[in-house]
């Protein structure tokens, strides 16, 4: 945000008294770190967008119930947060195959500098993604979202000393996970 811009809480105070133009400005700001959030939760660009995009439904739908001096990105992630876990539970009873994975970043360059920075990028998805729930959710709003502890127990509707407990058993776990990658 740039200095004489307004801020998201400012943003989401106008759109809560009817001014429509404020969610434009809030979901230019936060479409792409929002979709980046659900994708790493996700695992698929596809649901990712679906999902960024129900979630701005959803606040301009829940306009008028944003609390004056919160902070906007909180009452975002935890609107996003609970689409994803819907979208999990209905996935679980159906699941579905994805088609498409998100694209692998090369490495100047060099062919097996790429496949070694695939494999390792494919290794860290993986172990993130068989993080049970609580402890997958805390790790991406603390590692990738940079949120705080406060932050996230208020995401995520715990206390801050359960995040911190849930930050060290999700890197105990993908310590031992990624023990290979590590060395």
């Amino acid at each position: 945000m740039t200095p004489g811009q307004p801020t998201d809480e400012a943003l989401a105070s106008a759109l809560a008294r009817g001014d429509d133009s404020a969610l434009n400005a809030l979901m230019l700001r936060w479409q792409t770190p929002l979709r980046a959030f659900l994708h790493r939760h996700l695992q698929n660009e596809a649901d990712a967008l679906d999902l960024a995009q129900e979630t701005f439904v959803r606040i301009y739908r829940h306009r008028a119930t944003y609390r004056q001096g919160a902070r906007f990105s909180t009452w975002m992630f935890q609107i996003a947060l609970n689409l994803a876990r819907d979208h999990a539970r209905r996935r679980a009873r159906r699941p579905l195959v994805a088609l498409d994975a998100a694209p692998e970043t090369a490495a100047d360059g060099d062919p097996q500098s790429a496949t070694l920075d695939a494999e390792r990028t494919r290794a860290v998805r993986a172990a993130i993604a068989g993080l049970p729930e609580s402890l997958r959710e805390a790790i991406l709003l603390f590692e990738y979202e940079n949120k705080s502890h406060a932050e996230i127990a208020e995401i995520v509707r715990a206390t801050p000393k359960a995040v911190e407990t849930r930050l060290a058993r999700a890197r105990e776990h993908l310590r031992a996970t990624l023990a290979r990658w590590l060395r």
